[in-house]
């Protein structure tokens, strides 16, 4: 019997056992839950390492959308594009490079998409559906033999139990008790029992014990197996992002080898019909010509530089004066038409003026000034103008001119050159030729008009006509 005692295994001792217990307080699922849970952590980091890579996956495909929209603001042909030279190496080609990279960074992005689903992602997903099936294989192994090794020290617990009753009432009874209850029967059914159980402690023990080998051997796996598909994940990113900068890149490459004069030299080539030849005259208003330029209605009779007296401070002053084809005689104060409108300040329509005799350098002529209003001309009064020319020579050109338009001419010399005495007038009118003196109405002839009035002019009161109150005198 000392033999067979001998013979029977013996359990292993651990940290929470005792080798003289048959029936250890340690729970043997303890194990068998630590690796679940370790498996369960596992499992979690694949489902966030397939989170992630989804969510990149789904990125990507949102940013190929994206960079469709980009495109579309360039798909459209340049407006004014004939402005621009349509070969290779200019603008226009510049935004055809935009187009087809901005193409090509929206497909990088659309295939990046395809590759992390389609290649990526199964890896991760692989690796956890491995966790998952080493979860099982736990369970249905080590997790199956720790509770054939509950079950084992159940029953053996019982059989202990029961020789303890039965020892007890065999010191009670004074060694009385039935065959099957005797302790030495009970005894050997407690060896039998706890060696069955020991049997299985040991065999879930060596099951444990290739558990916990192969975690190490798992675990390196499933770490080369994360470390592999992020390898691969950073290979399909790190492309495109090459892709994408290297486009850029050729985007802004391809502006920048524009000549700064390339766009300007095809413009002035292509328009050199209508662009200004910088090596040409400028313009000369001598050498323009317009319609009726040359019209006989534009040709003064006469111009030049006549002085006239003030009426304020009655003194000669200096302008440009000019008698047209339109018989009006117009004051200037310059012969320049750049520096302002050569607007007239006094204009004489001569057929109702009365110009007077020649003195010398000098003549008077009487009308209404016509460089005014309809209204104001029609109000106006008749003044007398009097002119003088720079040399006797030019006043008789001037006298000559006007007195050929004029609508009345008379004797009268001007106010500084009348005789103060009836002597000194009839030795006056003796002097100016027959052909020179006026007829009046009633055909009397004499050096003056019969009637004058205070300034020595004739009195026209008698005589007006449709000159506007001014009288008629025929040439003689």
């Amino acid at each position: 019997m000392a033999t067979a005692q001998r013979e029977l295994p013996v359990r292993t001792n651990t940290s929470a056992t005792d080798p003289d217990d048959a029936i250890p307080d340690e729970d043997t699922s303890e194990v068998t839950k630590l690796f679940l849970e370790r498996l369960q952590a596992w499992k979690h980091a694949c489902g966030y390492l397939e989170d992630y890579i989804s969510a990149t996956e789904k990125m990507q495909h949102a940013h190929g959308k994206e960079y469709e929209k980009v495109l579309k603001t360039v798909s459209h042909p340049l407006k004014e594009g004939h402005h621009f030279d349509q070969s290779l190496g200019g603008v226009a080609g510049m935004f055809d490079n935009i187009r087809s990279n901005t193409q090509g960074i929206a497909n990088s992005h659309t295939e990046t998409a395809k590759t992390l689903k389609g290649s990526v992602l199964p890896i991760f997903e692989r690796l956890h559906a491995e966790v998952k099936n080493k979860s099982k294989e736990l369970t249905k192994g080590a997790g199956k033999g720790s509770k054939l090794v509950d079950k084992a020290r159940n029953t053996t617990q019982k059989h202990v139990e029961l020789l303890g009753q039965h020892t007890a009432t065999f010191d009670s009874t004074g060694g009385k008790v039935s065959a099957t209850e005797d302790p030495y029967i009970l005894q050997r059914g407690v060896y039998h029992r706890l060696n069955k159980q020991i049997i299985e402690e040991n065999s879930n023990r060596q099951d444990l014990i290739a558990v916990q080998n192969s975690f190490a051997q798992f675990e390196a796996h499933v770490l080369q197996t994360v470390q592999q598909g992020l390898g691969q994940f950073n290979q399909v990113v790190s492309n495109q992002a090459e892709q994408t900068r290297s486009m850029y890149g050729d985007m802004t490459g391809t502006a920048q080898r524009i000549p700064p004069d390339f766009e300007w030299n095809g413009f002035v080539k292509r328009n050199n019909n209508v662009m200004i030849d910088p090596s040409s005259p400028a313009r000369s208003i001598e050498n323009v010509a317009f319609p009726n330029q040359d019209h006989k209605a534009t040709q003064p009779l006469i111009a030049g530089s006549l002085e006239r007296k003030g009426k304020v401070l009655k003194r000669y002053e200096a302008a440009y004066y000019v008698v047209t084809p339109s018989k009006y005689l117009h004051e200037f104060k310059t012969d320049d038409d750049f520096a302002k409108d050569p607007t007239p300040e006094t204009s004489l329509y001569l057929p109702d003026c009365l110009i007077g005799a020649l003195d010398g350098a000098k003549f008077v002529v009487k009308g209404k000034d016509a460089s005014k209003s309809k209204l104001g001309n029609a109000m106006s009064m008749s003044h007398e103008f009097s002119f003088k020319a720079h040399t006797p020579q030019d006043a008789q050109k001037w006298w000559e001119t006007i007195r050929n338009v004029a609508g009345q001419t008379t004797n009268e010399l001007p106010e500084s050159s009348v005789p103060s005495s009836p002597a000194e007038s009839r030795t006056v009118s003796s002097q100016i030729p027959e052909s020179e003196k006026t007829t009046t109405s009633s055909g009397y002839s004499s050096g003056l008009p019969e009637q004058t009035d205070a300034k020595g002019y004739p009195d026209t009161t008698a005589t007006a006509g449709p000159t506007d109150g001014v009288a008629t005198y025929d040439k003689a």
